[in-house]
């Protein structure tokens, strides 16, 4: 009797487990990873699409993607919007990060151009900045960037492939500080004078700077409507990832395999299991992973607060992901404690006050060093999506 009970009993996990993966997706063909592949936009035989194909690999806010792409009657020409319906106001209300997000993307055309032979010369805001107090109109009527190609010498540049890996790495970093060289490289990258990258690693700043990013986590946590935006662009599953493409996934937490698998599939079948409070808990215990494990922090400052300044910030960081990536390292954006809500209001100050006693404002702050292990890539959208008709 009691073989039969543990028999049944096997049979029916075993029936749980399968409910469970397929609930998941497993054996989905994973096409929001497709844009990942060097050989994506070799699809395309407009050299504007094969560069924007590149541009959409770039670190975005929210992996929200905000970019659309109109290509001019000229075939040497293309400008970028920024897409206003992929706003986040919640954890954005100024849409800062969401400009530096199409800065971020036009340094990754750059580079691309580089390398399939193409000089870019890129003009930001070519008919006027917006007007902030129309600032949706502004965004569908204005392009963030005309950019015109132009035939030249091809260019083996080594930042190209860093482009193919994960832009951001969440998990603990090794012990060890950037070494002098190092930095003097990453600061190099930096050529305009209203700009700067500071980078911190003494025993009193890690502690701050840590104590900074984990009460800015624990802030953000807290705020339930920050928490319902994120939580309507969580994606479930391969089935939710494959139809949207942007927005969260347990990859970004950095669950891979099976385990990744199982929660997906549970939190399909019992979505309750994905609530506030776990949601919270998990990020809090990121952070405080994070910090525990950080050798060093940057931040990228500018002088004013511009749109321009947002999006050359963004370019910025673009360049200091690819050229420490050249030299093993890898990055974190710590976002909350620069976020612009009411709740963050304090801390925002404070980080400003120690850090920034000039006035700048503090428009990337990352933590950086060598991972301890590979972080997955994220959902990417197909770049035809994003072309204007």
């Amino acid at each position: 009797m009691v073989v039969i009970v543990l028999s049944s009993l096997g049979g029916l996990l075993a029936v749980s487990v399968v409910a469970i993966l397929l609930a998941s997706g497993i054996f989905a063909k994973q096409a929001y990873l497709e844009p990942w592949k060097m050989t994506y936009a070799q699809k395309f035989d407009d050299p504007r699409i094969q560069l924007a194909a590149h541009g959409i690999l770039a670190a975005n806010g929210h992996n929200m993607q905000p970019w659309k792409i109109r290509l001019d009657a000229d075939s040497r020409v293309f400008y970028l919007y920024a897409d206003p319906e992929r706003l986040t106001p919640e954890v954005d209300p100024y849409a800062r990060q969401f400009m530096i997000t199409q800065g971020t993307f036009l340094e990754y055309v750059k580079v691309a151009g580089a390398k399939l032979g193409y000089k870019t010369e890129i003009s930001l805001f070519p008919l006027g900045e917006y007007d902030e107090g129309l600032l949706v109109q502004s965004m569908k009527e204005k392009p963030v960037a005309k950019v015109v190609l132009s035939k030249a010498v091809t260019k083996d540049d080594t930042l190209y492939n860093e482009m193919f890996l994960p832009d951001t790495n969440r998990a603990a970093y090794k012990e060890e500080p950037l070494t002098a060289s190092a930095i003097a490289q990453l600061r190099s990258i930096n050529q305009e004078d209203d700009r700067t990258i500071t980078f911190f690693q003494g025993a009193d700043e890690l502690k701050r700077l840590g104590t900074f990013a984990l009460e800015g986590t624990k802030i953000e946590a807290d705020v339930h409507r920050i928490n319902e935006e994120a939580a309507g662009i969580f994606r479930f599953n391969e089935y939710q990832k494959n139809k949207y493409r942007y927005g969260f996934s347990f990859e970004g937490q950095g669950t891979i395999g099976m385990k990744k698998h199982l929660l997906q599939g549970l939190v399909t079948l019992l979505p309750f299991m994905n609530n506030e409070k776990s949601s919270a808990g998990l990020m809090i215990k990121t952070a405080q992973t994070g910090v525990n494990h950080t050798p060093a922090y940057a931040m990228i400052l500018t002088q004013g607060n511009s749109r321009t300044q947002q999006v050359t910030s963004g370019m910025l960081y673009s360049r200091l992901i690819l050229t420490a990536h050249t030299l093993g390292y890898v990055m974190q954006p710590l976002s909350q404690p620069i976020e612009e809500y009411s709740e963050m209001k304090e801390l925002y100050e404070g980080i400003h006050r120690e850090f920034a006693p000039k006035g700048e404002t503090i428009q990337m702050f990352v933590r950086l060093g060598k991972p301890t292990k590979e972080f997955p890539l994220t959902m990417r959208r197909d770049v035809n999506e994003m072309i204007m008709k």
